[in-house]
């Protein structure tokens, strides 16, 4: 079968595009934007196959650095992106930094959440219940979520009440089912949902700016396939208007 296959590849396509493979790994707050531009660059690059997986950052970083099979790491800090750096698992010059977002807070539809990013706010007692966001320890958006809720002094009041999840989706997932009264996401994120509401964005001013750099592996920087995918990602300017359409900013 492989013998068919690169002999189809030879009599249709040019050399030096030959079928390959490309491994992406991507924050799980991508996953709606990359779903759309992978399903175009297969369209366009029929013997290609993009092979994409999501989830926290933090993980994913963690997954390479064990030695998964991995092209292209597309995070939504840089954080994780200098972890993989200092373990040579990614050279610095193939490190973009390409969109960034909004980190806001979510209720369910029929809450009545109130929201004021001032100290003053008692944002402890504004709601009943808990509050879910990524793990603050390590998940990008649950560690931009604890900067602000430290810059905001509210941090302190809600001990007990905060559940860490592991990436942004699932405590997306939390407040749609109505187990967490409130939720810290990107904004991306909460305008794919119906279920939820966005009541307040928090300052950019409270949290680190919210960057995600692409970056080839030291495994993608050798495959072909790979390069131009990043590329394409880069600089397609029909790739900017989808991630313009779920809401990432450039």
């Amino acid at each position: 079968m492989k013998k068919i296959f690169l002999i189809f590849g030879l009599l249709s396509i040019p050399v030096f595009t030959q079928a390959g493979t490309v491994r992406l790994y991507a924050a799980a707050s991508l996953t709606n934007a990359l779903t759309d531009i992978t399903l175009q660059y297969e369209k366009q690059y029929p013997q290609v196959k993009i092979v994409s997986v999501f989830g926290a950052s933090s993980a994913l970083a963690r997954q390479i650095e064990a030695g998964a099979p991995s092209d292209i790491f597309f995070s939504a800090d840089q954080d994780w992106i200098n972890y993989l750096l200092n373990k040579q698992k990614i050279a610095k010059a193939q490190v973009t930094p390409l969109l960034s977002n909004e980190l806001v807070l979510i209720s369910p539809l029929n809450s009545a959440q109130k929201f004021q990013a001032v100290p003053q706010f008692n944002f402890a007692q504004s709601f009943r219940g808990h509050l879910c966001t990524g793990q603050m320890e390590s998940v990008p958006v649950g560690k931009y979520a604890k900067q602000s809720l430290l810059k905001l002094n509210w941090l302190e009041d809600l001990k007990g009440r905060i559940v860490g999840t592991e990436d942004v989706r699932s405590a997306l997932a939390f407040v749609e089912r109505g187990e967490c009264q409130a939720g810290i996401v990107y904004k991306t994120d909460a305008l794919q949902s119906q279920k939820v509401k966005i009541v307040g964005v928090f300052p950019a001013t409270s949290h680190q700016p919210i960057v995600y750099p692409i970056a080839l592996t030291v495994q993608g920087k050798k495959n072909r396939d790979a390069v131009k995918f990043a590329q394409f990602i880069q600089s397609n300017a029909r790739v900017q208007q989808i991630f313009q359409h779920y809401g990432f900013q450039r």
